[in-house]
């Protein structure tokens, strides 16, 4: 069975993307659990789970900008070598057709 690792790759942006999200939502949340049974109080965990959401937000913003420029630099590293050789060919072309008139 041949593995395909863009799979994979996927299958574990999927879940980086799950954690970057819930991990702070969840910690925030029992956290505001913990401090209302402390204090008495009712309102900490929604305040603090929405702080959390935030948290997850920007991390998943953070991750997926990361991945993005990441993948830009890797193909604008890929496409340079043809860039140059355009360039090249295009001067030739321009004193091809100097030579000819």
């Amino acid at each position: 069975m041949k593995f395909n690792r863009n799979v994979y790759q996927a299958f574990m942006m999927i879940g980086q993307f799950g954690i970057n999200m819930l991990v702070p939502v969840f910690v925030c949340s029992f956290l505001g659990m913990f401090l209302d049974e402390k204090f008495g109080t009712n309102f900490l965990v929604v305040i603090l789970f929405f702080i959390g959401a935030i948290a997850g937000g920007y991390n998943v913003y953070r991750f997926s900008r990361q991945i993005y420029t990441r993948e830009s630099e890797q193909s604008s590293y890929l496409h340079k070598g043809r860039k140059d050789t355009r360039r090249k060919n295009e001067g030739k072309d321009h004193e091809n057709k100097q030579d000819s008139v």
